[in-house]
């Protein structure tokens, strides 16, 4: 089958170690299904795996993609299962709670120890197979997976904030930030948003932001909650602008994992800090029916071929994204 994969992993040169062709297709595995990939989407996870983080060269080749959107190949023998054909997203953490795994193994996140969703056919844990919402489109599904998941965890988890309060929202533009973005306005939340780019702070107010500053700025009043997802660039900004006893959630570091950490600040004004990592298979569920429910429409910065993955993720590595990138398979 046609995939997408790391030949071998390159800290400094990831693009040139990412690979597009034939791989083996999924053996048939218990407690396990196997689902034929019509979308699937670039994440920051995908060019870590390539520069060799939480991937060696000893893993490899080893197909890259920690979401998809597809059908599903065979009926999944529960009540009220679902059938071949169906139509399904899927939760790509495995080893999380057992299911399909042996007892006690580490969780991991598909593309590290079982290989990834960029693929002709990809392979889960049958228990992480879902109904893709019926309002998406396959490429708007290819999105929830981590992307949309992990800010539903940052804001309505992490973060602890309720309807009417306010969220400052690091970085527009990234999948997490225009997820963050779309979830707190559909909850009720006020949401400032903050980016380098005047094109990325109008588009951030279209999808529900009600305040877009330049990263920096002093804002309006205080915040409840930071979803953090830049790092060093933005981190003084985060620690200065929620209010005492307020939560900074942090997903990511793009722009670097060790700034000052401020800490006079963070433990005399009562901060407190909360790491996310994607979220639970029971949040993935309740993320799938308050999309649905919310007719919220993931926002899709552009689409390639399968073949055409290289530009893709250099579009990813540069940064020069609004919404997600999705491959079509």
């Amino acid at each position: 089958m046609r995939a997408v994969y790391a030949s071998n992993v390159n800290y400094d040169d990831p693009i040139s170690v990412l690979a597009v062709g034939e791989r083996p297709e999924p053996e048939p595995r218990e407690y396990w299904s196997t689902i034929s990939v019509r979308s699937a989407s670039v994440n920051h996870h995908d060019l870590w795996s390539l520069q060799g983080v939480g991937l060696s060269d000893k893993q490899t080749p080893m197909i890259l993609g920690t979401d998809a959107a597809g059908v599903l190949d065979d009926d999944i023998p529960v009540r009220k299962g679902l059938k071949a054909g169906d139509e399904v997203v899927l939760y790509t953490f495995v080893g999380t709670d057992g299911n399909g795994v042996a007892p006690g193994e580490r969780r991991t996140i598909l593309s590290e120890k079982y290989q990834g969703t960029m693929a002709e056919k990809t392979a889960v844990p049958s228990a992480n197979v879902f109904a893709k919402p019926a309002n998406l489109t396959m490429d708007e599904a290819a999105a929830l997976g981590t992307s949309w998941l992990t800010a539903y965890s940052l804001v309505f988890s992490a973060a602890g904030v309720k309807p009417g309060d306010t969220i400052l929202v690091q970085g527009a533009g990234g999948g997490v930030s225009t997820a963050a973005i779309m979830l707190a306005h559909a909850a009720g939340l006020e949401v400032f948003v903050t980016s380098r780019s005047e094109e990325k702070r109008a588009k951030a107010l279209e999808i529900g932001a009600d305040g877009a500053f330049e990263p920096g700025t002093r804002l309006p009043r205080k915040v409840d909650a930071v979803i953090e997802s830049v790092g060093a660039a933005t981190w003084s900004h985060s620690v200065k602008s929620v209010r005492p006893g307020g939560t900074i959630a942090v997903c990511g570091a793009t722009t670097g994992d060790q700034p000052g950490a401020e800490l006079t600040r963070v433990f005399f004004q009562d901060i407190r800090v909360q790491g996310v990592t994607m979220g639970t298979r029971d949040d993935f569920a309740r993320l799938l029916r308050f999309v649905e429910h919310a007719d919220l429409h993931p926002v899709i910065d552009s689409t390639y071929a399968l073949a055409d993955a290289p530009a893709a993720f250099r579009k990813v590595l540069d940064c020069d994204v609004f919404g997600k990138v999705v491959l079509h398979v």
